[in-house]
């Protein structure tokens, strides 16, 4: 393989330590060595330190483009032709789902797959089977559809099934994802000290044992892709992780993912970790390395991506870093980061992801899971293309590459100043449909009729409809689960002079009309009183929040409910074994605050709704919404 080499005018060469032994070093620090840093690829790398201002600045979209998707190694669970491809493994709708009010229905997990799917993730981990019937269900029908939809590259996804290492666990995850063309289980056990004491109560030689026989029963059920995880293992006695290891693979492992459970490790001792195991468990030669990094102390994409510098060559993420606790790895700024500097630092790594799907991929997960993204996200924030500062904008106008490392184009982002497109009431169908094109929109015709409809609406009332405006109301209309109940009238009267009333009028899903009057401590809660009189649901309102899209005194406001139905729907947690009970999201928007409220709990218990229906009336076929490449 030939030299990868990078040189600038007037330095002095900087290098790193050899791999495995300080391998991640070069996401935090110089080292001054005497030879070249050689990759795990066997390739060697000349890394110099900038000694001059004259030195050309680097930009992701100056760098050299990688393989594109159509040019990913053939899959082979166990091995990948092309040593500098990373696998990207999406687990939105199994770890992301975990965080508190992200649950969602049949149906909306069937889109995000098929969304994913676009983006060109190699692996979906569509849920935990064994948590309930509905995470049965979803999981089954996400291995039919999405993991038979072949490409015409021949790209498909792997559908993975997560599993604890017990028969019911590893046998349910098998009947939900056998149907795909490329099934995976996915299994777990604890391996840190602690967690064996206390939550397993088992020793070392029980636990290696589980994992050796679990292993081994997933092959026999006719499974060829078996994933294993030692789980905590950021805090496992590193010879037992060797040993235990080196088991499973000689049992049928074909990936093993090392997961930093608890977020605890930085990123120099994760990269360590991986090199480590890379050079010391048997058999690791024949199985793929994977890497599972929580956010608890905010590291996780860069112990990710410390992982995968040191010889990992799978990376589990999810969309917006959603997950337990404080998150996971986020996808976007994993595939954003190899795709800056996979070329440049990380020795040659690339993915087969389309950027150009992340932002409606983002924004799909945001609505369907109601977890909004902070506006300082890196890729996907509102803020990450954002310049306020007049020396910035002074530079950025002089030109881009002063304060963008990343084009918002890159990832299915177009700059609303440049589009040339100023939709107000005059605005027709066609400067919509291009208005949804440019903003990464392709609807089908009665979603666009519905949208510009209600475009209108907006636009006899405001001099100017935004950007903002523009996909406030497309996540209104199109992001939102299964019509049980929708919001035909509402009328109000609150003040200081008496009590507040409210008057709803909803359609049921066979358009009848149903009307109640309630009254409250001001016009929203009367309003979800009146609601409640129709739909006789009995639920918790946890939470509640409002925000504006855009500024002024006439902006779209969108409004987020969190609800906990009161008949006991529970599922178990994949890591505590625990039951937990079910939240639901709603999201609504309108220039009304009250309307946008209501529709916000109003889409809440129709998800809730659609939860508990059967499998048949909660997954349809999904709307068609993709991004213009």
């Amino acid at each position: 393989m030939a030299s990868s080499v990078i040189t600038s005018p007037k330095v002095s060469p900087t290098h790193f330590s050899s791999f495995p032994h300080r391998s991640s070093s070069l996401l935090l620090r110089h080292f001054h060595l005497p030879r070249p840093f050689i990759t795990p690829t066997g390739t060697p790398l000349f890394l110099y330190r900038t000694g001059s201002s004259s030195a050309a600045a680097i930009k992701c979209s100056s760098t050299p483009t990688p393989p594109p998707p159509s040019r990913r190694p053939e899959y082979i669970p166990n091995r990948i032709s092309d040593p500098n491809y990373v696998r990207i493994f999406d687990t939105t709708l199994r770890d992301g789902e975990q965080s508190p009010g992200a649950t969602m229905t049949s149906k909306e997990k069937l889109d995000i797959a098929r969304q994913l799917a676009k983006l060109g993730v190699d692996i979906i981990e569509a849920g935990f089977p064994a948590s309930s019937k509905d995470d049965f269900e979803a999981v089954k029908m996400i291995a039919q559809e999405v993991g038979n939809a072949v490409d015409s590259d021949g790209y498909v996804p792997v559908i993975c099934g997560l599993s604890r290492c017990n028969d019911r666990d590893i046998k349910a995850a098998w009947e939900a994802v056998k149907y795909a063309k490329r099934p995976r289980i996915h299994t777990f056990i604890a391996t840190s000290p602690i967690h064996m004491e206390y939550k397993l109560k088992k020793s070392k030689d029980q636990v290696i044992e589980i994992a050796r026989s679990m292993v081994r029963y997933a092959r026999s059920l006719g499974c060829e892709d078996v994933e294993f995880s030692p789980e905590d293992a950021g805090r496992s006695e590193r010879d037992f992780l060797y040993e235990i290891l080196g088991e499973v693979i000689k049992a049928g492992a074909t990936t093993l993912n090392i997961p930093d459970t608890v977020g605890i490790t930085l990123p120099e001792e994760f990269g360590k970790l991986i090199a480590d195991i890379k050079a010391n468990t048997p058999g690791i030669e024949n199985v793929i390395i994977s890497t599972h990094c929580q956010n608890d102390l905010g590291l996780s994409t860069a112990n990710t991506l410390a992982g995968a510098y040191a010889g990992a060559r799978q990376v589990e993420v999810t969309i917006n870093g959603i997950g337990e606790r404080a998150g996971n790895a986020s996808l976007e700024e994993v595939v954003m980061a190899i795709k800056c500097k996979g070329d440049h630092t990380l020795g040659g790594l690339y993915t087969g992801i389309n950027t150009h799907h992340i932002t409606l991929t983002s924004k799909m997960v945001e609505e369907y899971s109601g977890l909004h993204v902070q506006p300082h996200k890196a890729i996907v924030g509102a803020n990450a293309f954002a310049h306020e500062s007049g020396i910035h904008q002074d530079g950025m106008l002089k030109h881009k590459g002063t304060y963008e490392i990343i084009s918002p184009e890159d990832i299915g982002l177009e700059r609303s100043n440049e589009a040339g497109i100023v939709l107000g009431k005059l605005s027709g169908r066609h400067a919509l449909k291009m208005k949804l094109i440019e903003l990464g929109y392709d609807l089908e015709s009665e979603q666009f009729a519905n949208i510009f409809w209600r475009f209108k609406e907006v636009a006899e009332q405001k001099k100017r409809v935004t950007d903002a405006d523009i996909r406030a109301l497309v996540s209104d209309e199109v992001f939102q689960p299964a019509v049980v109940w929708k919001l035909h009238d509402l009328q109000v009267t609150c003040g200081t002079l008496g009590l507040s009333t409210a008057t709803v009028k909803l359609l049921d899903a066979e358009g009848k009309e149903h009307v109640a009057c309630s009254v409250g401590t001001g016009p929203v809660d009367s309003a979800y009183k009146a609601v409640d009189l129709i739909v006789k649901a009995p639920v918790t309102l946890l939470e509640y929040s409002m925000s504006a899209v855009t500024e002024g005194i006439d902006a779209i406001a969108t409004t987020r409910v969190l609800i906990r139905g009161e008949n006991n729907l529970t599922a178990t947690h994949a890591l505590t074994g625990e039951q937990v009970n079910r939240t639901f999201s709603g999201t609504g928007a309108g220039m009304d605050i009250v309307v946008s409220s209501v529709k916000a709990y109003i889409g809440a218990l129709n998800k809730m709704l659609g939860y508990v229906n059967s499998p048949s009336t909660a997954v349809e076929p999904a709307k068609k919404v993709s991004v213009s490449a």
